[in-house]
This record gives structure tokens, sequence and C-alpha cells, in this order.
């Protein structure tokens, strides 16, 4: 009896906090993440699952920042390490504790294009009202970026829209 009263309560609240969802809105934008020193906000409509760091088999004659393909819930993705695409410099050497914290965020399935991207940490999720400053893309930066943000502690933060770089010729012809 006991556990029923328990399950109705935990219903109704869950009922609750649905509503609630409903009426206020989507409150996170952005998957905020970490790559080679540098902090980006993935859209979160546009980011798909997030899996720990898995091995990759070698694609040979493939660039630098294309760590090969991975086996992510049964499917196969392609695996790009996003500082060193981004950079254009070869990826980092990951130590066990930075591997431990790595991750593939995948880009979502509407986007079709079944690509991972690994990421040295998560940094949580991110809407408007944590950032004090925005501006547009620097001068020159990929077509892939979108708006900067500064945060109240002063660190930036560049959007990177994951459609167009799903997009992009670079992006897409691995081959070296």
């Amino acid at each position: 009896m006991a556990n029923r009263e328990a399950l109705r309560e935990l219903q109704s609240r869950l009922a609750s906090r649905l509503q609630a969802a409903r009426s206020e809105g989507v409150q996170a934008s952005w998957l905020a993440v970490e790559s080679a020193g540098r902090k980006f906000l993935f859209p979160l409509a546009q980011s798909g699952e997030i899996f720990p760091f898995a091995a990759t088999q070698v694609v040979p004659y493939t660039h630098p920042w294309f760590l090969g393909v991975a086996n992510l819930r049964g499917g196969l993705y392609g695996v790009v390490d996003l500082g060193s695409f981004v950079s254009g410099q070869a990826p980092a050497q990951r130590s066990d504790a930075g591997r431990a914290e790595s991750r593939l965020v995948a880009l979502n399935a509407l986007l079709e294009i079944n690509c991972a991207l690994l990421i040295d940490r998560l940094a949580g999720l991110r809407n408007i009202d944590a950032f004090t400053a925005s501006n547009e893309a620097p001068q020159g930066s990929p077509e892939y970026f979108g708006s900067g943000y500064t945060d109240a502690s002063g660190a930036y933060w560049q959007e990177i829209n994951l459609q167009a770089l799903s997009q992009q010729p670079q992006f897409l012809s691995i081959s070296a």
C-alpha cells in the first residue's frame, strides 16, 4: 500500500514538473563544452547523445583531426577531434585522466550525418542568462562560428552551429 502512495506522489510531482516546464519554456539553449583550451557552445537542438570516450578504429589516409570510426550504441560514427579541427593543428595527446573526462558528442540524427565530436570536458548547460555580453563571430572566422558570449567570470564562449559545420566541405572531406 505504501508503494502505491509513493508511486502516486512521484507521478504527481512529475506531472507538475512537466507542466511547469511547458509553461516556462526551454531554459537551456546550449551544451557547453571545452576542447583544446577553448570554450564552445553547441545548440541543444543540433546536439545528440553524449558518450564516454570510446576507442576508435583508425581510418588510413585521413586528416589528423579525423580520429577514425567508433561503434556507439550499435551505430558507426566518424569521430572528429573538435579542438584539432578548429585550430588546424595535430590532435593533442591525452593522459589517462584527460581521457576519463573526454566525451563524444554526437550530432543530432536530424542532421543526417553519423559523426561525433571529441571534446575534452563537458561544462554543463547554458542559457542566455548565463552571459553578460555577446558579439558577432570574429572577422575571418569559419562560417560555422555563431555569436560569441562572455560569462560573468570573463570567459569567452564561442557558439558552433553544428548544422553549418556538418555541411562544410572541409568537414565532409576527411581524406588527406
